[in-house]
């Protein structure tokens, strides 16, 4: 994978959350220091086709099925979103792509012919916003496959995945919490942790990885009100 320089200041970042954040300050200080494996040169098109051939299956499954849509191009590298629409769904099929994903891909790749997906560059000059709107319009593309995109390829430093799984379970280990967070509880804690909330993210990620999975297991869904049902009025009785 390439790398690129980081798009923000990271020292100032760490010294934000630090100082905003004591729990978190105590686990930059116990973690190993923060740092991305960023793909800065994949454009949306190619991160939400890969993205799509993922979901929902393991990494290594996802990589052999991936890797037979690759050799279905001219190039045998991943497909021009021409090519894409030109697949006829038997050969798609053939290479293990569920009927939905299909679908996804195929609709994917005609937002991006019609200018709806934008290219790498214009992706860059879009807020995180404007990005995550446009790119949920694909179908079968959810805000936390935008969201990895945004992180892993773009490197915005103030994103959220207020729904990823590891950030909520993170979160509960490093607040001493039984139950992890609502998305909307997430979202106004978050709120201290601005403009850096991707580094605060990510150091939800390694609190995970060092809390190990004995520890992840006995956090528990986030608590659902139960709404009181209204009493019964009492029967009246007939003389």
């Amino acid at each position: 994978m390439t790398t690129s320089p980081l798009p923000f200041d990271l020292a100032a970042a760490t010294k934000h959350l630090a100082e905003c954040d004591d729990c978190l300050k105590r686990l930059i200080a116990e973690t190993v220091p923060f740092q991305m494996d960023q793909d800065p040169l994949q454009s949306p098109y190619e991160a939400l086709l890969e993205a799509i051939a993922y979901q929902s299956i393991s990494g290594k499954a996802a990589a052999t099925i991936f890797g037979r849509v690759k050799a279905l191009s001219s190039t045998g590298g991943i497909p021009l979103p021409e090519e894409v629409l030109k697949l006829r769904k038997p050969a798609l099929r053939k290479a293990g792509l569920s009927g939905a994903k299909i679908v996804a891909m195929k609709d994917l790749a005609q937002k991006t012919v019609d200018g709806v997906v934008p290219t790498l560059e214009q992706a860059k000059k879009l807020s995180d916003e404007e990005l995550v709107k446009c790119l949920v319009s694909v179908r079968g593309i959810g805000a936390w496959t935008v969201e990895m995109f945004l992180i892993f390829h773009l490197g915005r430093p103030d994103v959220l995945p207020i729904h990823d799984l590891g950030v909520k379970k993170g979160w509960s280990i490093t607040y001493g919490k039984k139950h992890m967070p609502k998305p909307k509880e997430l979202l106004a804690f978050g709120e201290r942790w601005r403009p850096y909330r991707t580094v605060a993210s990510w150091y939800m990620w390694r609190a995970c990885q060092r809390a190990g999975s004995a520890a992840m297991r006995k956090i528990r869904p986030a608590k659902v009100r139960n709404r009181k049902l209204p009493k019964p009025k009492p029967k009246r009785k007939h003389l």
